[in-house]
């Protein structure tokens, strides 16, 4: 039974993949053309890669209870005719729980033990350690197996007071937030810390990635979970009790760690589950609904969201009637709702993304590869008028143009120097550039924050340290944007100059905008503000949640200037491929100019044959220009025609 949020991942999955097809088509066609320098090949690398690699996470968040797991049995497993995430009474998925596929590694279940919370190493870290998890091999064609293996996620230990609050599950100061002890007086947690599920599932292929998560105590524990992973979903579900609404553990949740700026929200769902708990026989059907509608604009109201980012719904029927085919229980459940929201809203938007950022990287490449088909052009113009020129002329007109051809080949060769002094200055300010954003700059601008946060005891200025620390790394993001102008206002000029004396028309590109690396900033800062409040003086104060706090904080901020310096590098790398290209095409017409004189020396027909072979060339050149306007005009609105329903690239 098909769903619209499967056609539309599917559909989001073909147009991917036939998409990176077509770049690589395009890069084949401009390598037989000569038209793949350094910096052309380095962008359709980096688009075909973005868009075979791109993935869409989902975070489903929800308190203990709520049905979360259900629900992603439901939208997405259904298909296997059972339940495969664990979801029985009770607390199930005990620790932050993600699905994917990579096809490097086997279908497996890997679980990092609770234990390694009493380290400093981040999830990050971890994930680089593959030989610290526990791993259990998965058989994906037998849904016993991997229901079995997938209740290791519930699996939970008991340990002492004292070693429930060295991992961040016990808290003196806030009694009324702690688990209650057994007759022993220890304490249930966790026996995993994160645990990663890769399996060939259709949808996790084509680049989805679940993320369940816990409640509220295990979500406050991690910190990396709220600065790097939730912020970074592309649509956040959060569940809640339809009978019960929003509860105060929920609320806690949501402005704690899902509420988000304005133009943010757009990506939050809010899913009142379980309405068949409201089902009662005693009611009419339309009593029900009024009852339904009338919680979905409560949570809307409190939550400050649109009425329609609120859905009710029965994950536990949806599950039941996907699996008996029961088309009318499917309805009542209202899950087709949820997933036409996930399909249409998440799907959509991040094709539109991906799409936009294909077209603008398509056009940059359509402008590079262009000129230099301009500049051969101008060339075969010049050389055709200049040996009509020559027509008639006696054999000492002939080596008089020879010799004035030789001589503007060897000024032009002089004028290296100039173009050399333009790349040192450019170098130069690259590696500033490089050393305010690289990893030892960065180290040190959270010197004095790493030391307030490492400090014992209640930290009372750690709040200022924070603020002095972003307003310093957005200092540096401007400084690098200031240093980037000054390299573009340079090559513009030095561009001009070498477009009047060689004839050139050299443009550079535009140069990388940051704003989008400052917005970034001002998100994690705001994920962070969350541990600095009172409420978690207490949870602050424990060194070992300290240093997770660090080394989740470093982690982020280390992507988000590894990402402006990758811009930066292809920025760079444009800008002298294009000025190689041009002084590659110049001294090929050099040698091409002087190849048609000695041929014409040598024999008098050799001027109307050389002047015939230009006009062949030219026309030549004329295809080439329609092919590529053609080729690229095709991936600039390819995401278009994904989004109409057809999806099928014509051969061409």
């Amino acid at each position: 039974m098909a769903t619209s949020f499967n056609d539309q991942f599917d559909q989001h999955g073909v147009w991917r993949r036939e998409f990176a097809l077509r770049l690589k088509l395009l890069a084949e066609w401009l390598k037989d053309n000569e038209l793949l320098d350094a910096a052309v090949e380095e962008r359709l690398r980096r688009l075909e890669s973005q868009v075979r690699s791109d993935k869409i996470m989902v975070a489903f968040v929800a308190e203990f209870s709520r049905g979360k797991s259900e629900m992603i049995n439901a939208v997405f497993f259904a298909g296997y005719g059972r339940r495969i995430m664990p979801a029985t009474a009770g607390r199930t998925t005990m620790c932050p729980t993600e699905l994917g596929y990579d096809a490097e590694v086997p279908p497996c279940l890997r679980l990092l033990p609770i234990e390694t919370r009493r380290q400093p190493q981040s999830l990050m870290e971890w994930r680089m350690a593959p030989e610290k998890w526990v791993r259990i091999d998965l058989d994906v064609k037998n849904p016993q197996q991997l229901a079995s293996a997938f209740e290791k996620v519930a699996e939970t230990i008991q340990v002492s007071q004292d070693d429930a609050q060295a991992l961040g599950f016990w808290h003196n100061q806030t009694p009324e937030d702690n688990p209650l002890p057994d007759a022993q007086g220890r304490i249930e947690v966790p026996r995993w810390r994160h645990a990663l599920i890769n399996i060939a599932h259709p949808l996790l292929k084509q680049g989805l990635v679940i993320l369940d998560t816990p409640g509220l105590n295990a979500i406050g524990a991690e910190p990396e979970l709220t600065v790097s992973l939730i912020p970074q979903a592309h649509a956040v579900v959060f569940i809640l009790g339809a009978d019960t609404g929003v509860t105060k553990s929920d609320l806690s949740i949501w402005r704690e760690h899902l509420a988000a700026q304005p133009e943010d929200t757009c990506s939050r769902l809010v899913v009142l589950n379980k309405i068949d708990t409201l089902w009662d026989a005693l009611s009419t059907p339309e009593q029900i609904q009024v009852q339904i509608e009338r919680q979905k604009a409560s949570t809307a109201e409190i939550l400050g969201l649109l009425a329609q980012q609120v859905i009710a719904v029965s994950a536990q029927k949806g599950l039941v009637a996907k699996v008996t085919k029961d088309s009318d229980l499917l309805q009542r459940s209202c899950l087709p709702v949820l997933e036409d929201a996930l399909g249409r809203g998440m799907v959509g938007r991040r094709q539109q993304i991906l799409g936009a950022a294909m077209a603008s990287g398509i056009g940059d490449l359509r402008i590079e590869t262009g000129r230099v088909i301009n500049i051969r052009k101008r060339d075969l113009t010049e050389q055709f008028q200049e040996l009509a020129g020559l027509k008639g002329k006696n054999a000492t007109v002939i080596k008089h143009m020879r010799t004035r051809i030789s001589i503007e080949q060897a000024e032009f060769d002089q004028g290296g120097a100039k173009i050399h002094a333009v790349r040192s200055v450019h170098l130069k300010l690259l590696r500033d550039m490089f050393a305010i954003l690289g990893s030892s700059a960065l180290k040190k601008e959270m010197a004095q924050l790493t030391d307030a946060l490492m400090q014992k005891g209640l930290k009372l200025g750690v709040k200022r340290s924070y603020g002095d620390t972003f307003d310093r790394l957005r200092t540096n993001l401007q400084s690098v944007q200031s240093l980037a102008n000054e390299i573009q206002s340079m090559l513009a000029a030095t561009f001009s100059q070498l477009n009047t004396e060689y004839g050139f028309s050299l443009q550079p590109p535009s140069e990388p905008a940051l704003g989008r690396y400052l917005q970034e900033l001002d998100g994690v800062e705001r994920s962070h503000l969350q541990y600095l409040g009172i409420g978690n003086a207490f949870k602050l104060a424990q060194l070992e949640f300290s240093e997770r706090l660090v080394r989740a904080l470093s982690t982020r901020l280390r992507g988000i200037h590894e990402s402006v310096l990758s811009d930066i590098e292809l920025w760079s790398k444009s800008a002298a491929s294009h000025l190689d290209a041009q002084l590659r095409e110049r001294r090929r017409s050099f040698v091409r100019r002087i190849e048609a004189i000695d041929r014409i020396q040598q024999a008098a027909e050799g001027l109307d044959d050389r002047m015939a072979e230009i006009q062949l060339q030219e026309e030549s050149l004329n295809h080439l220009d329609v092919k590529l306007n053609e080729l690229t005009a095709y991936l600039m609105t390819a995401q278009d025609l994904a989004r109409d329903g057809d999806t099928a690239l014509p051969v061409r």
